[in-house]
């Protein structure tokens, strides 16, 4: 069972910073596009950011100037650092890795989730 270990949720004041890990297994990281998505009470899981295994970056409107997303192969590791965080930002933060295999169907692995609470 691929286990994606996530890190670095917690209790920020507005306008604070947080930086989350995401550390996957060296043989999934490599071949996937590493993603994070949250979701807050009553709402659905929505994208905040994501990043191929070439580097190309996509980012909600939400976020877009405050949130950065980064991976480290060397550690199989994906970051996401928040800045400037809002109350609207508080939700549950889940790391997603979307494995793309050279010759078969595509899947995904998630982590367990990190509560993120901004609040004064």
């Amino acid at each position: 069972q691929v286990q994606l270990v996530e890190s670095g949720g917690g209790l920020v004041q507005p306008g604070g910073s947080l930086r989350l890990s995401c550390t996957a297994p060296g043989s999934i990281f490599s071949m996937s596009r590493m993603g994070w998505y949250r979701q807050s009470p009553g709402k659905s899981r929505e994208l905040v950011a994501l990043i191929t295994s070439g580097g190309r970056i996509v980012y909600a409107d939400s976020v877009k100037g405050r949130f950065t997303i980064s991976r480290d192969s060397a550690g199989s590791t994906a970051y996401l650092q928040m800045n400037s965080l809002k109350p609207e930002d508080t939700a549950v933060y889940y790391c997603n890795a979307h494995v793309i295999p050279p010759d078969s169907d595509s899947y995904d692995y998630w982590g367990q989730g990190t509560q993120v609470t901004v609040s004064s």
